[in-house]
């Protein structure tokens, strides 16, 4: 017998603001900036892509390639979804004061 397992989708899990929010603050941590988008684009799936587009004014489609592998979305649609889904950046010190 065979056992058959689903693939992983991380918007299975983002079930909470709290679990949200950590999941983003880990990945925007990540030197490579497609791990941020990666997990935007999960963030927005989990919440509804359609949901999140009639928010910010963008169609699905511009969504889903702005988070693609390898897009460079420009800042004002990552705070725009950032806006959608209820989130928001913030910048700390790093470390001590040079």
């Amino acid at each position: 017998m065979t056992d058959v397992v689903a693939p992983f989708d991380a918007a299975d899990y983002l079930t909470s603001d709290a679990v949200i929010a950590e999941y983003l603050s880990a990945a925007v941590e990540d030197p490579n900036p497609d791990v941020f988008l990666a997990a935007l684009d999960d963030v927005a799936k989990a919440r509804g892509i359609g949901q999140i587009a009639k928010q910010t004014g963008f169609g699905r489609e511009s969504l889903y390639k702005a988070f693609g592998p390898g897009a460079h979305p420009r800042f004002e649609t990552v705070s725009a979804v950032l806006r959608a889904l209820g989130v928001k950046f913030a910048i700390i010190p790093d470390g001590p004061p040079r």
